[in-house]
């Protein structure tokens, strides 16, 4: 988590990062159902960006994340904003137990190819969740390795959509769907290549887990 404690402060600079997290927002709203008085968390929340595109769609957003220099910068804008539905929250899923709370909605962006223990993690979101509650994950396709580069090897390269859709649906979840939503653009090498991104929303319909 280091590196992302010294990459927050300059975060938000990057108007890519910017323009993601509102398509994301906005494939989120499209495609689920909103209801008055929802709480909603965002896990991976880094420096806030969806979450604030998505502030006055919820009653309340608890912002959860491993770094704390992520939720440092969070807190400033929050206080700079003078918003009083969103709360940071210092997490890690992997290694900490689920907190007793429970949530409407729980959304990533770009945070599940960080979390090698994909099914742990899932399950934990399934035991947060309401009854019908939903979770909505917006993430890489299937790459072959360049996003990151040959230098970190403690992610995935993306998601294979089957086989992540195995995953949800062992951890409960269920009404799996997938949607292109979006293409980060980077410089790799001399070249500039696009990675799709996918948003895959579930649905909790039971409590079974």
């Amino acid at each position: 988590m280091a590196s992302f404690d010294e990459r927050a402060k300059s975060w938000d600079v990057d108007p890519a990062k910017v323009e993601r997290a509102l398509v994301v927002a906005n494939a989120i709203r499209t495609q689920v159902l909103h209801k008055p008085g929802m709480n909603a968390l965002e896990y991976g929340c880094g420096t806030g960006l969806l979450g604030f595109a998505l502030q006055q769609d919820f009653a309340s957003i608890t912002l959860a994340d491993t770094s704390q220099g992520m939720l440092d910068v969070l807190a400033g804008k929050i206080k700079r904003a003078g918003v009083g539905n969103m709360h940071p929250l210092l997490l890690n899923l992997v290694s900490e137990p689920a907190p007793s709370a429970h949530f409407d909605i729980i959304f990533t962006l770009m945070s599940m190819h960080h979390i090698l223990e994909t099914i742990t993690v899932l399950k934990k979101f399934f035991s947060m969740l309401t009854k019908g509650g939903f979770l909505c994950i917006a993430d890489l396709e299937k790459e072959d390795g360049s996003f990151h580069g040959p230098q970190i090897t403690d992610v995935h390269n993306g998601f294979e959509r089957n086989s992540l859709q195995k995953q949800v649906e062992t951890a409960g979840f269920g009404m799996v769907r997938f949607s292109s939503i979006f293409s980060v653009r980077k410089q790799v090498g001399e070249v500039e290549k696009a990675f799709p991104m996918f948003l895959m929303v579930a649905r909790k319909d039971n409590d079974r887990n």
